[in-house]
This record gives C-alpha cells, structure tokens and sequence, in this order.
C-alpha cells in the first residue's frame, strides 16, 4: 500500500452516491447554508481521510457535522469539537498548527491519520445501520492503506463500536463479550492496532467539563506511547 492508494480511496469516497438519505441531506445543507457562512461555499460531498501516510495512530470519529466538515472539505474542521480536537493534537505535537479551517490551508498531521465512521453528514448526527455499515468497507480499505497504524483512537463509543466491526472485518477476533468503550479504555486484540477510548470533543461534552483539555492531552499522550511514538518536544 501507498499514497497512492490513500489517493485511490480518497477519489472513491468523494465520488459515493450510496446512501440516498445522506446524499440528499448533505447537499440540501450545503445549498441552504448557516445564515454565519452564507458567503462560503459548502463542500457538500463525503468527507475523505486526511494526515501522515506513514500514521500510527488512526483518530476515528462518528460522522461530519453538518455545518463543519460538509462545509470545509475537511474531518473535524469547521466547528467547536473541531478546534478542540486539533488544539489538542498540536499540543501533542500531531499537528503542525493548533487551528484547522479548510482542506486547503496547508495543516499537516505528523505520525497521525483522522478519519470517521461515515462519510457524510446525517441528519441529526445519527447515522442509520445501514449508512454505518455501507461505509465501513471505506475505513477497511484505509486502514489497509495504513500499515505502519499501531493504535487506533475511538473520539466516542459510536467509534469504538465501528472500530470494533472494522478489526473483524480485517479478521481479528473480537473478545466476548465484546469490549466496552470508557474514556481511558483500551484493548489488544492480537496483531491488531489497539484499541483507545477517548469522550467525544463535542460541546455536549467540552462545555460541561465530562472531556476536558486535560483528559484528551493524557489519552493523545497515551496513544504516542501505545504506538511507540516519540513524545513531542517540550516547548520552552
């Protein structure tokens, strides 16, 4: 596997029609538009994986927000859980800037792949079964793309769940009873990447204080540990 083919699947993501509720809703979004951004204009297709070919650790989240990624072309870009998130990865020296505004502003990832269950933004954040399960033959084909990913870091239990399915579907054996996701969380399943729980970033969960800053910069910390990266330079 190669750039190449993250190219390949990046091409075949933006390009997929398959699930007419989630066509039809994204791009309604993006015609309508937030009244904050009605001078921009939406990207409006599948959102495709973005970071270091050379990634070990995978950040899997749930889906893109409506007005977020369906806007800027980007995974966690464009709104509140976003700018948590990527401040986060800056402060363990994932990113190379702590603020990500558009697919094309020149942020780089270091030593990290983000990337979510589904593609497409669904009404009201929640994917069908169906949705879910028609776009993990995407997040399998990434991962095999990804060869040198040691951990895989869940944003929610929705992407501990989907990360759950993506190793079975890869052939791993999954423990029974299956495992539960928790802040913190972690679990090894043979060869495979293993598994990191980490809260959501979303504002249900930042303004309340049930994820902080502090939490998500020890499970990012964790991550580089698990993956036998080393850990970013102290900035004096």
């Amino acid at each position: 596997m190669s750039a190449a083919d993250l190219a390949a699947i990046e091409r075949e993501v933006v390009g997929c029609r398959r699930c007419p509720r989630l066509v039809a809703w994204r791009e309604l979004v993006a015609r309508e538009k937030r009244a904050a951004f009605a001078d921009q204009t939406y990207w409006g297709r599948p959102i495709p994986g973005f970071g270091d070919p050379a990634a070990r650790v995978l950040v899997l989240g749930l889906a893109p927000a409506a007005h977020g990624a369906n806007r800027t072309g980007r995974v966690f870009t464009g709104d509140r859980s976003g700018d948590f998130l990527f401040a986060a990865l800056h402060r363990a020296g994932f990113a190379d800037r702590p603020v990500s505004l558009h697919a094309g502003d020149g942020l780089k990832l270091r030593e990290a792949w983000i990337t979510a269950a589904v593609r497409c933004a669904p009404p009201a954040n929640k994917p069908t079964p169906r949705e879910r399960d028609t776009c993990l033959p995407f997040a399998v084909r990434e991962l095999e793309a990804l060869p040198a990913v040691r951990v895989i870091l869940c944003l929610g239990a929705f992407a501990w769940n989907a990360a759950l399915r993506l190793l079975a579907a890869g052939r791993s054996e999954i423990p029974r009873p299956r495992p539960r996701f928790g802040h913190g969380a972690e679990i090894a399943i043979g060869g495979a990447p293993v598994l990191l729980g980490c809260f959501h970033p979303s504002q249900q969960n930042t303004f309340t204080g049930r994820l902080t800053a502090a939490m998500i910069d020890d499970v990012l910390l964790r991550s580089r540990e698990l993956a036998g990266v080393r850990p970013p330079i102290a900035r004096g």
